[in-house]
């Protein structure tokens, strides 16, 4: 098979789930024999052109003009990114183009229709559900409109949980025929504990030695559920006073979080780290007692699964994606979204039974060897790239012999 991946993120720049996940799956497609061509904007440096065995990055200048809004600039970037891969469909012999969210829409749609390709598109989360409600601005009703087309437009959709195939159901009308579920994963040992491994110095970056450490890492955004880790802090402190928050990662929230624990009297509690490199989170999820996702939206949470792949104790909320990635009592502690109270509890009942946190931690992490490994989610996605290819084959023949 060879496949024509388009992407708004892809090493060296990765921002959220959706680079996480194209970072990974596409080298475990590659691994299985298909020829992977992924087009993607060069944003964060990057050669040109990177190959390696079945799979080649091509990486096109972004069109960074300024005065235009964020659709705008996607819709011109989107043009780069179709020039280059429209030669790629006519030298490569291209069968399929797998186009990762709206941001790369415009030129998938346009590549289908020029090249008669099957499109197959995966939705990493929706303008919808993270506003939470109605769309306020005509740039929201853009992209929404944008990813509705995405979503007619596509052989097949993909999505992460259950959770997420109900939302394009529901806000685009997807047939629930045309959608397959297929979770994002984790490389697992990325993350492992290193047995007689002395982290004291780096974990005194951060906190006490009789400090306990709770951790979140991810984007600082409202929809991510800061807010109300910052407001569970002092219900957390006075049940275990020698407790350090550790919230590694930026976004525009950090100023008005940082005021709020000033105003809580808990500024002296909670790390903002901003921006730590990989082998700082992944030294951070080894010396933690707790890590904590409070989500208010999520289409799946990767980050959970990290904690998860570290053995870390995990809370999250039971937002989207997160309430199918863990279970209550079983693999982790699960709270109401959107409650610094029921987020709390689930903090202390974490810290005060570490022997439970642990099991569950043990439970999690052979979780994560057996159902999220980018092994078996890349033959799953496969699975649905011979599907998709045959059917179009299929069709084509149809068509030539005039079948009604």
């Amino acid at each position: 098979m060879r496949v024509l991946v388009l992407s708004w993120e892809y090493p060296p720049h990765v921002v959220g789930g959706l680079g996480r996940h194209v970072a990974d799956i596409v080298p475990a497609l590659a691994e299985l024999g298909i020829t992977i061509h992924v087009v993607t904007p060069r944003w964060a440096g990057g050669a040109p052109q990177e190959k390696n065995g079945n799979l080649t990055v091509h990486r096109v200048e972004p069109d960074n003009e300024p005065g235009f809004d964020f659709h705008t600039g996607a819709v011109r970037t989107n043009a780069r990114l179709e020039a280059l891969a429209d030669k790629l469909c006519q030298d490569q012999g291209i069968q399929l183009i797998h186009d990762h969210d709206w941001l790369t829409a415009f030129a998938a749609t346009s590549l289908k229709h020029r090249h008669r390709l099957p499109l197959l598109a995966t939705i990493h989360a929706t303008e919808q559900g993270r506003a939470r409600g109605p769309l306020g601005t005509d740039l929201q009703r853009l992209i929404n409109q944008t990813e509705w087309s995405l979503t007619y437009e596509a052989w097949r959709v993909i999505t992460c949980s259950r959770y997420m195939a109900d939302e394009v159901m529901g806000f685009f009308n997807t047939p629930a025929n045309k959608i397959d579920v297929i979770p994002n994963g984790v490389k697992a040992q990325q993350f492992a504990r290193r047995d007689g491994a002395d982290l004291s110095r780096f974990r005194a970056r951060y906190a006490a030695p009789d400090e306990q450490i709770v951790l979140y890492v991810g984007r600082v955004v409202a929809e991510k559920g800061l807010q109300v880790l910052v407001e569970a802090v002092p219900h957390v402190l006075r049940e275990h006073p020698n407790t350090k928050f550790v919230v590694a990662g930026t976004g525009f929230l950090l100023p008005t979080l940082r005021l709020r624990a000033s105003e809580l009297g808990v500024a002296d509690r909670v790390y903002f780290t901003g921006f730590i490199p990989d082998e700082d989170r992944d030294g951070l999820y080894r010396v933690a007692s707790c890590a904590v996702f409070p989500s208010l939206y999520e289409p799946f949470g990767i980050v959970a699964l990290e904690a998860m792949a570290a053995k870390v104790p995990v809370v999250v909320s039971l937002a989207g994606g997160l309430q199918e990635v863990v279970q209550h009592s079983e693999t982790g502690i699960t709270v109401y979204p959107d409650n610094p109270d029921s987020l709390a509890w689930g903090i202390n009942h974490t810290l005060a039974r570490p022997d439970w946190a642990q099991q569950r931690a043990e439970n999690a992490y052979r979780v994560v060897l057996s159902e999220y490994n980018w092994q078996r989610i890349a033959s799953d996605t496969a699975a649905v790239y011979s599907r998709i290819i045959s059917e179009r084959a299929q069709a084509s023949w149809q068509e030539a012999a005039g079948a009604p």
